[in-house]
Formats: C-alpha cells, structure tokens, sequence
C-alpha cells in the first residue's frame, strides 16, 4: 500500500472480473507544479502491478466464462446423453463458486456492477477505521516499551557505534561534514553578528565573576609552601645583575642630577656607597630566610590576599580596573579574531579536507571510540543512555505516530486508495476467485454424485 496521499479525481469505475481496459497511471496527488515527477522506478513497478493483475482478471474471468459455457451447453444435451448431467452440475457448480468469489472479491475493492449494495465497497467505506486500526496495531506491537528494549540490547549500539568511530577513516568523514555543515552555516551568519555575539557572551561571563577573589584564590595557591620566596629569591637575583651591569648608567645619572659645583669625587663616592649599598642589601636578603625585608614581604603578600577577599574598596578596585580592561579596544579586536578565525579556519577544512592533517576533533573521536571499547562499564553506560533516551521519545512520541498513521490514511482518496491496495494484493485474491471455480465444480460434482447414487 503506498503511503503517498491520492486524490478522488483519480479514481473511475472498473469492469466486471476486470475485462475492461487497464487503468490509466495515477497522478500524483499535488499540482504538477508543486508535486515532483514520480520515479521512474515508481512508474514502472506501478505498470508492471497493473498488468499482472489485469492478466489473473482475465484468466480468473476466463475461467468462470468457459464454465458458463460448458454449463449451457451440456444442459442443451442433457436430455439426449443423461451422463452430461454430471458435468453439467460441476459447471453449474463452478460458476457459483465463481460468481459468490468474483463478488467478494470486487466487494472488498468497489460496488460490483456499480450497485450500492450493502456492506460492499468495504476498503473506501471502511479506510478511516483501517486507519486507526493500522496505527493502534504499529502502536501496540512495534512501538510498545517491551519490543524496543528487546531490539536495542540485542544490538549493543555502544559497541557498534565505538567500534565504527574509531575507525579513522569513519572518524574523518564525521569531523570532514561537520566541518562543511558548520562552514556552510557560517557562510550565511553575519560575521558583525557573530562577533557581537561571542564578545557578549565572553564579557557578560567574565562581568559575572568577581576578578578580586579570583585573584586572591590564585595567589594563595601561588604562596602555598613558600613558593612566593622563590619569585623574591628570583626577584633578587634580577635586580642584582641590573645593578652590576648599569654601574656606569648610575654614575652618569649622579652626575646629571648633583649641582654643578660638586666635585667628581663626592659623586664617585656616592655612586660607590649607593651601588655597595644596594648589592649588600640584596646580598642580605638572599642569604637570610628570615631577613626583615622577607618577613614584610610575606606580611604584605597575606594582607593584600586577604584584602582581595574580604575587602570592599579593593573588591570594587579591582572590578573597575576588569571594567576598563573589557572595553578596551584591545579586548574587542581579540574577541572579534575569535570567529574570524574560527570560520577561515573551518572554510578551509571543508574545501580540502585531503589537505589537512587529522585535526583535534578525528583524534577526539577515534580516541573515544578505542576507549569505550576498552571498557565495558562505559558501554554499558552508554547503552543504558540510549536505551533510556528511546524509551522517553518512545513515550512522548508513540501515540503521535499511531495519529500520524490514523490522520495519513483519513487523508487519502476512498476510491484511489483502494486501487492502490488492489494494485498491491489484488493478483493474489483472483487465486480466490479461480480456487472458488474449481473447487466449487469439484463439490457440485461430488454433491451430485450422491444425489444419484442415493
């Protein structure tokens, strides 16, 4: 039966036992202009249907004629040769057995003869509770909760699905169409709208988290053990060499700044005091663990911590400064590249894919798949994930079906679906209409037999 929607215009009336002429082939169901020209596969399976039910209606159609005949005929010469009456009771025979199947037959399907006779024409009077009946039956035993948890642990989808993803062929052709699913939808985004977009999204986050506790957070994290001391020991050490290699820069800058009648060697002693003085000092705090300047250092550090937790003016500092940083120009550019990128990117992938290496997103997946099937527990999971998600689409959407079904089938034509199925079963109920021939004359002899016999 197709499930195609018909029309009322295309159905005409069909002859007794299918003598007349073969139907025309069905329109589709929309204008021309609409509707798509039907396969030509289609056409052909249609027309070779058509003929091969037009052929079983003329030889079951034949053979209830020649029992016609034969039943005239040995009824002329009965009277004569009293042995015809025996066949002339299996013809008789025949041609009821015939007649009452032809009219079964052509009542499932049509009024024979075109009368209305009651209970007749059953598929077009009766195709709107076919319908319902059809959808309740797929409902009932194709959809019911029992039979697809049956199918789905049957067919271990985890397995089969990592077993093909890790695949790296399989894994490449996954990342290559979404690679060119992505690229053509980015053809048709507007770039000003997409920047727009990730660069609200990334300052509307980073406006939602407090940058001063953060901080405060990642510098504790930074002190723990004493990790601090090192930067200062590194700090030190930086400083020192800077001093070491700028002795002349600080002696010319004495110079420049001491008045003019200071001799040269109050300046060479005070650039000497201050240089000894500043390489002592750090000399000093390298060596001492427990040097003052170290001690302020660590107290300073755990203030300022402390402060970036609990305190408002350098919470609300700290805010202010993430403010200005956000609407800097430097931070649009970078969040306006994102996409720019992102997208050349993506294009250049979907164009050609055989010239690229296997990016992040095939490793991804060939990885995943080689996982789950080294565990047994994770496919399980999986599975069970499926299986849960099926069951709930299974539920919301099972008595949708069963009303799609019902609602197709209302919407088709009585007159043309019901040739559509006859095109579909009819060559096999004409083996009802011969069968009844035959083995109508076969009980009308054996009935006469006896009635001579006793």
């Amino acid at each position: 039966m197709s499930a195609s929607p018909v029309t009322r215009d295309e159905a005409r009336p069909a002859g007794l036992g299918g003598g007349g002429p073969a139907p025309a082939a069905l329109p589709p169901a929309l204008p021309p202009a609409a509707a798509p020209a039907p396969a030509p596969a289609t056409v052909f399976d249609e027309a070779q249907r058509q003929q091969q039910l037009d052929s079983m209606k003329r030889r079951a159609s034949g053979l209830l004629v020649l029992a016609t005949f034969i039943f005239l005929g040995t009824r002329f010469f009965e009277s004569r040769y009293p042995w015809l009456g025996y066949i002339r009771a299996t013809a008789e025979a025949a041609m009821v057995g015939g007649l009452a199947d032809w009219f079964a037959v052509t009542a499932l399907f049509r009024h024979p003869l075109g009368i209305p006779i009651p209970h007749t024409a059953i598929i077009p009077a009766r195709k709107d509770r076919v319908g319902r009946s059809l959808g309740a039956f797929v409902q009932r035993n194709f959809l019911s909760r029992d039979v697809v948890a049956g199918r789905l642990r049957s067919i271990n989808v985890a397995q089969h699905l990592a077993r093909w993803v890790s695949e790296p062929a399989n894994a490449r052709t996954i990342a290559r169409h979404a690679a060119t699913a992505v690229a053509g939808g980015a053809h048709m985004l507007r770039d000003e709208d997409v920047q727009q977009l990730i660069g609200g999204a990334v300052a509307s986050r980073v406006r939602r988290t407090e940058v001063a506790p953060l901080l405060g957070k990642l510098l504790s994290v930074l002190t723990a053990g004493n990790r601090h001391q090192e930067l200062l020991d590194q700090a030190i050490r930086l400083t020192a060499r800077a001093v070491t290699e700028n002795r002349n820069v600080l002696r010319d800058k004495i110079e420049q700044e001491s008045p003019w009648w200071v001799p040269s060697m109050v300046d060479d002693k005070i650039h000497t005091k201050l240089v000894t003085g500043i390489e002592n000092t750090l000399r000093d705090v390298r060596d001492d663990p427990k040097h003052p300047l170290r001690v302020r250092f660590d107290a300073a550090l755990n203030d300022f911590i402390e402060k970036l937790h609990s305190s408002p003016e350098v919470i609300a500092r700290a805010e202010a400064i993430k403010e200005d940083i956000l609407n800097s120009a430097v931070v649009h550019r970078f969040s306006s590249s994102l996409w720019g990128d992102a997208k050349d990117a993506l294009v250049r992938y979907a164009e050609k894919p055989d010239g690229h290496a296997p990016e992040a997103i095939e490793r991804a997946l060939t990885s995943f798949g080689s996982a789950v099937l080294a565990d047994e527990a994770l496919m399980e999971k999986i599975d069970n994930w499926v299986l849960e998600i099926a069951l709930m689409l299974l539920e919301r959407y099972q008595n949708e079906v069963s009303s799609l079904i019902s609602q197709t089938v209302n919407s088709w034509d009585p007159d043309a679906t019901s040739r559509r199925i006859e095109l579909a079963i009819g060559r096999d109920l004409q083996f009802i209409r011969i069968n009844g021939t035959l083995v109508g004359g076969l009980a009308g002899l054996i009935i006469y037999t006896l009635s001579s016999l006793f």
